[in-house]
């Protein structure tokens, strides 16, 4: 079990210039056997007797689609969590990374049948990145383009993977982060939650986490404004975690700032 005593976070998140309305969400919640419990924009916790859940989706469709569709996803995230506490408690101990499995399915059909529902909200759709910190590991999960890092020892380290071809392209070292932000086809998804398609196949992870780690769940708003060096070096600023969040935010803002911006820091004690 990791010697932890909290875990303490703060979150932002800011509608685009050139849109109407934000179509990111963001969440913090606890959970439990008795059910999850929502938590305000910063904070701390104890993991002693909960685990603690921090989610950002990013909604896309037409009329009002986008955003219902990223609220969706992380309300029914809140609900279903919790039942693996029942489960436990009813002698049934589900691994945690199929258990994301079965959820991350249920809450896709459950968004392809809202779209289905209606004409405004046909192929609506959003990406997710999830991090679901118990006493023992920290699981992952993620859908699309919104993105989940770690820094630990002043180290940056991207834990989600983004689910296109061009952010493929920039692994391999085919082509520089100069011409990946660049690229035309840089947000063209090939895996949303949603988006009337039949299967999903998210990106899992365990993580054992350490006393002192900084995790950064973010909107790909955030990435259109700051570079990879710009985040490595506000997380390893040892700020308090709503410092770090303020940074990041209006640094993205005041470089790009066109689409919504949406993050969330969450600090290891």
């Amino acid at each position: 079990m990791a010697n932890v005593g909290k875990v303490n976070w703060s979150g932002a998140t800011r509608s685009g210039s050139r849109k109407e309305r934000n179509d990111d969400s963001w969440i913090a919640f606890s959970a439990n056997a008795e059910g999850s419990c929502q938590l305000p924009g910063s904070g701390s916790e104890s993991l002693e007797s909960q685990d603690l859940v921090f989610a950002v989706s990013d909604g896309m469709g037409g009329a009002n689609a986008g955003d219902m569709a990223s609220a969706l996803i992380l309300e029914r995230m809140a609900t279903l969590i919790p039942n693996t506490f029942k489960a436990a408690a009813s002698g049934f101990f589900p691994d945690s990374i199929s258990h994301l499995e079965q959820m991350l399915k249920d809450v896709h059909d459950h968004i392809n049948a809202a779209a289905a529902s209606s004409e405004d909200r046909n192929g609506m759709a959003a990406t997710l990145a999830l991090t679901w910190f118990s006493p023992e590991n920290m699981y992952l999960a993620n859908v699309g383009d919104s993105r989940i890092y770690r820094c630990r020892d002043g180290k940056t380290k991207q834990l989600s993977k983004d689910h296109t071809v061009v952010w493929a392209q920039l692994q391999r070292g085919e082509i520089m982060e100069v011409e990946y932000r660049c690229h035309p086809r840089r947000s063209a998804l090939y895996q949303v939650v949603g988006g009337a398609h039949h299967n999903i196949c998210p990106h899992f992870a365990a993580i054992q986490y350490l006393p002192g780690d900084r995790f950064l769940i973010c909107s790909d708003g955030l990435i259109d404004g700051v570079w990879e060096r710009h985040i490595r070096d506000a997380l390893a600023e040892r700020t308090m975690a709503v410092g770090c969040c303020e940074k990041l935010l209006n640094r993205a803002i005041g470089n790009s700032g066109i689409d919504d911006t949406t993050l969330i820091v969450v600090d290891v004690e």
